[in-house]
């Protein structure tokens, strides 16, 4: 109990220091949003209308202090402001209906890549020198070479344009209704295929490497030659002796991964215009959209530092040293 109380008083710390940079970032910038507002729209703002700009904002004259406790009062009662670019929808709903699709891609790229990742990995660590050791490895590294945006304009003229296997753009097809229903399932299902295969064949390999390396030294361990002595199972010993103290890494790996998740697949968002954070998160710094991109970093930062303390909570369970110290 002291090692996570102790470990959520440091992501809370984190926290603090995370949105304290949020606040202050936009404030250090040359110039502030209201004057490039001013400049895009060549003039045509009455200065009533920047006074009102600026108060909605959270840079007017006011001292620095009172603009940071009136910033700290939004931030625990959810209020993040108006979005400028989707005026007058608060940034919580704003960021409320991008999220959804984004968890989608990214969580379901992330499981499919660290689950098939870390299987060959056990295996080819188990079977070392065989043909998945032989051939899987450099192969799934070149793929992974690759840039994301790179392979994901690829899969999209190859499959999307070329083949027309798959849809090329956006989560569902326009005139679908949403509901719980197979056609809007299925469609979101069809759209969600090449997003998500880029992902998993960029990052795959990754997981398979790692896996297999720490395999290696788990399985030159005395307890695994005391295990195979003892006469068990083969498969007992690789899964429920060698990967289960060899899977610590890689716990660590998929617990920062899912928290980069909300921000992690904003290129592949782009280049499929799929209605995700990071899309949005474009639209935003296209349209100098302030307040939603702070929403927006703000709802990264939060997801990556959970991500982790729910990993560290796990590590409580997974390591008994992590109790005894």
């Amino acid at each position: 109990m002291r090692f996570i109380l102790r470990r959520l008083g440091f992501y809370l710390i984190a926290f603090w220091a995370s949105i304290t940079l949020n606040f202050l970032l936009p404030r250090f910038m040359p110039g502030d949003p209201v004057s490039r507002m001013f400049a895009r729209t060549q003039g045509k703002m009455q200065p009533e209308q920047i006074d009102a700009l600026r108060k909605l904002l959270g840079v007017d004259d006011r001292p620095i202090w009172e603009q940071y406790i009136d910033y700290l009062h939004n931030i625990v009662t959810g209020n993040m402001g108006i979005s400028i670019s989707r005026f007058p929808a608060p940034v919580t709903e704003v960021i409320a209906a991008q999220i959804g699709w984004t968890l989608l891609l990214g969580g379901t790229a992330l499981v499919i890549a660290a689950v098939v990742g870390n299987l060959l990995g056990i295996l080819a660590a188990w079977r070392r020198g065989g043909a998945i050791d032989s051939a899987l490895p450099p192969l799934l590294v070149f793929i992974g070479s690759f840039p994301y945006f790179w392979l994901a304009m690829g899969a999209l003229y190859l499959f999307g344009v070329v083949l027309g296997w798959f849809p090329i753009r956006h989560a569902f097809t326009d005139g679908v209704e949403p509901g719980f229903t197979w056609e809007f399932l299925s469609d979101v299902g069809a759209h969600l295929v090449l997003p998500a295969l880029t992902i998993v064949l960029v990052s795959i390999g990754g997981w398979m490497l790692g896996m297999r390396n720490t395999m290696i030294a788990t399985n030159s361990e005395d307890y695994i030659t005391m295990a195979e002595a003892k006469g068990l199972r083969p498969g007992r010993i690789m899964f429920r002796y060698a990967a289960r103290n060899a899977m610590l890494p890689s716990v660590t790996s998929f617990g920062m991964s899912l928290g980069f998740v909300v921000g992690g697949a904003m290129l592949t968002e782009v280049v499929f215009a799929y209605p995700g954070v990071g899309y949005q998160l474009l639209n935003a710094v296209q349209g100098l959209d302030y307040p939603l991109m702070q929403g927006l970093f703000l709802t990264i930062t939060a997801a990556v530092l959970l991500a982790n303390f729910l990993v560290d909570i796990l590590y409580v369970r997974l390591d008994p040293r992590v109790r005894s110290n």
